[in-house]
């Protein structure tokens, strides 16, 4: 088991390098996918150049969570966050055009044949100009003690060394017209890497409107008008296990085919497809 303490520095750690990914892209509206309880978008609403985070996520639990501790904020902090509900694997249309989505410790969430979605989700649907994706390096866990048949947490579906995410990502940019670079993330051992691996994407396409050049499902958006207090998360069974503030339970197919704002007063309706 990876020592508490060295858990607390590594997901520090993984904050820092990405806030230095948002600071260097100059993004002003940011989506955070699989916020959970939202250590990293709590950071983001008090960055003066930032102007509006939404944060997805598709446990109801996690966002009640967030909710409350987005209270206990400044109302001109709170006001520049979103929280929906969803899946970063078919998220609503209405979240394109962001300058930036960040996905940090997530991918290793979903099932590798899901990958495939997450990219025409997020890279031909969502089309941020930036994006910023982190995933354990497995070379790096004979360091911390994690045999080999075995994964750091439970619930990941997969670990990939470097070369094999390099290898991924790479790919990904290329189908989609990105650029991508990667780093080290809390250190690098001159054999085994960073503990965490990350991959920033920077689209490539001159001349076009990333946000308005694709054909997009049409979308009903209906503005109503209420207060914070007004809107209510879905009340959970009293049997549900509380979400952790980890990043997976924004995956997979099982995710809440409805969108919802809790915190803006905008509630989403998606349409139906045209023929």
């Amino acid at each position: 088991m990876i020592a508490k303490d060295l858990v607390t520095w590594l997901h520090e750690q993984r904050l820092q390098a990405v806030l230095r990914a948002i600071h260097r892209s100059r993004a002003r509206t940011v989506l955070d996918l699989g916020c959970g309880t939202g250590p990293l978008l709590r950071r983001l609403l008090h960055e003066p150049a930032i102007d509006r985070v939404v944060g997805l996520d598709r446990s109801a639990a996690a966002l009640r969570e967030l909710q409350a501790l987005l209270q206990a904020e400044a109302p001109e902090i709170r006001g520049k966050a979103e929280l929906v509900l969803g899946s970063f694997t078919a998220p609503d249309g209405c979240l394109a055009g962001f300058d930036a989505a960040i996905l940090i410790e997530t991918i290793e969430h979903i099932e590798p044949d899901e990958l495939s979605l997450l990219e025409r989700s997020v890279f031909r649907d969502l089309t941020p100009r930036t994006v910023v994706i982190s995933t354990p390096n497995r070379e790096f866990n004979v360091l911390l003690g994690v045999p080999n048949h075995r994964r750091r947490h439970p619930d990941h579906r997969f670990e990939w060394d470097r070369p094999k995410f390099r290898s991924w990502a790479t790919g990904v940019a290329h189908r989609n017209g990105y650029a991508v670079w990667f780093e080290d993330v809390a250190g690098a051992h001159p054999e085994y890497g960073g503990p965490t691996q990350m991959a920033t994407f920077e689209a490539q396409r001159a001349g076009l409107d990333l946000h308005r050049g694709r054909r997009r499902t049409p979308m009903a958006v209906s503005a109503i008008a209420t207060t914070p207090t007004a809107t209510r998360v879905p009340q959970m069974a009293a049997t549900e296990t509380p979400a952790s503030s980890k990043a997976p339970s924004a995956t997979g197919p099982r995710a809440v085919p409805t969108t919802m704002s809790m915190v803006a007063k905008l509630r989403i309706v998606p349409s139906r497809p045209t023929p």
